[in-house]
């Protein structure tokens, strides 16, 4: 390295240290956890996306799960939007790999970290389009760039919408069958299991059950499909025991993969 590359990657970096203390402050981030987040590959594309002006600002951070964060940011019309920030640094490579390999869109990832993080960012943004062409509630994918996915928020104002774990249904019956529906048109019409679906990644919205986290999503085609698709209805059928509602699961398991 010359002494140019040097001096030119000590301004970088001082560069990139000023500007994860300033989200330190806006988030209320620890500058550990920021690390982790926000390393320089990211922190570039955010700049991408302001100033290609899909993002004006970074707001604060609403949930921190295995793999990513997320995050409210504002359009430069003020308008909220959600910022999903998947980890290169201590995501869980190996539960991610395990539903990427197989699935048929994704048969040419090289298998390095960030390239599996990519491909599930890319994922993620592939089903949420294709609940949106089917009509189910879910955010709408917005942009990908990256380990990067910026979708619509959800929720009032500022205030993002509870998951279905934190909330008592005035109406669990109405919710259940938008939940079972969701389920099975996303199996009949768009050949997609969601995988992991249960209370923790259902908002719930002026009485809409909300599909969110669809970056596990396999097609029919994955040789896990079904076991998965048992799961997600084993889960949600378990759920809402609580409210007395009922069904056996092989039944239900097979009126929707039969489209009966």
């Amino acid at each position: 390295m010359s002494s140019d590359d040097f001096f030119l990657n000590k301004r970088e970096n001082k560069k990139i240290d000023l500007k994860l203390q300033k989200l330190a402050e806006i988030t209320g981030f620890d500058r550990k956890t920021l690390d982790e987040v926000f390393d320089r590959s990211t922190l570039h594309s955010i700049e991408k996306l302001i100033s290609d002006r899909v993002i004006d600002s970074l707001e604060f951070p609403i949930s921190t799960g295995k793999e990513g964060n997320v995050f409210l940011a504002t359009t430069p019309q003020d308008t909220p939007l959600v910022l999903k920030i998947y980890r290169t640094s201590n995501s869980t490579f190996k539960h991610m790999a395990d539903y990427i390999i197989g699935d048929p869109r994704f048969q040419s990832i090289h298998k390095s970290k960030r390239d599996i993080v990519y491909a599930w960012t890319s994922k993620e943004y592939k089903n949420l389009q294709k609940l949106e062409t089917i009509g189910i509630p879910a955010p709408r994918p917005i942009k990908k760039i990256d380990n990067i996915l910026v979708m619509e928020f959800i929720g009032d104002k500022n205030q993002p919408a509870p998951l279905l774990k934190d909330v008592e249904l005035k109406n669990p019956k109405t919710i259940y069958k938008q939940i079972i529906k969701a389920i099975r048109k996303m199996y009949q019409e768009e050949n997609l299991v969601h995988s992991d679906l249960s209370q923790y990644n259902i908002l719930i919205h002026k009485n809409k059950a909300y599909i969110i986290d669809l970056g596990q999503g396999v097609l029919k085609g994955h040789p896990l499909s079904n076991e998965y698709l048992k799961r997600d209805i084993h889960r949600i059928v378990s759920y809402f025991k609580k409210y007395d509602i009922t069904e056996n699961e092989e039944t239900l398991y097979n009126k929707i993969i039969t489209g009966k």
